[in-house]
């Protein structure tokens, strides 16, 4: 089987708002704060399955997430020995015959800070956020990225520059989307340090088409 290394990701600090979101919003084994982890996303969606099983029997990690879509597959493993992690992702790419430059390139769809944000846009973000209420009057930083999981690279970085709060990350689909929320000049420190930590990614072009 020819297998697509969209997104591989590691985590060498888990901050301490995304795991908690983490564990609050997946069905796996729970993360905590300052644990390493893998992100990992390929294609066809079902090749997810033997990769769960290789990262699982490689080494002392635990899964937090799997989830397969039509077209794409993601697996979260994680642990408290950030060299188990790295073993586990090492063993992925030895049975997938990848390397991690052989990822996608992380390509930002859109980017967008909104200052003195209003109530009622408030209202309306924290109906579907699963993270931090976003408060009137706060400076709102968004953003859209594919593939989806580096949304997850995005936001920790965001979090170890900045005291932001985390409102909502969306890390599956076709796209991956952040919400971050805080002080002006917060949001404007961890909005650099998301888009530089992305461009920071070596891999191969992102070929994939823009929406019209």
């Amino acid at each position: 089987m020819n297998i697509q290394l969209r997104t591989y990701i590691f985590l060498d600090d888990y901050q301490p708002q995304l795991a908690s979101y983490t564990a609050a919003t997946v069905g796996g084994y729970l993360p905590v704060p300052h644990e390493a982890s893998l992100w990992i996303e390929v294609a066809p969606g079902m090749a997810i399955n033997r990769i769960t099983d290789i990262a699982q029997k490689s080494t002392n990690v635990r899964p937090a997430l799997q989830v397969v879509e039509r077209a794409f597959g993601v697996l979260e493993v994680h642990g408290a020995k950030q060299d188990e992690v790295q073993e586990a992702g090492e063993q992925v790419l030895r049975f997938i015959e990848k390397k991690e430059e052989d990822r996608v390139m992380p390509k930002v769809v859109s980017s967008e800070i909104i200052t003195g944000i209003d109530p009622y846009q408030c209202m309306i973000i924290n109906r579907f956020r699963k993270g931090s209420l976003l408060i009137p009057g706060q400076t709102l930083f968004i953003l859209e990225v594919q593939p989806a999981v580096y949304s997850i690279y995005a936001a920790n970085e965001a979090e170890k520059a900045s005291p932001i709060s985390l409102i909502e990350i969306q890390p599956i689909g076709a796209f991956g989307r952040l919400y971050l929320g805080g002080t002006e000049s917060a949001i404007h420190e961890a909005s650099k340090a998301a888009l530089a930590a992305l461009s920071s990614i070596k891999g191969v072009p992102n070929t994939s088409v823009e929406r019209s």
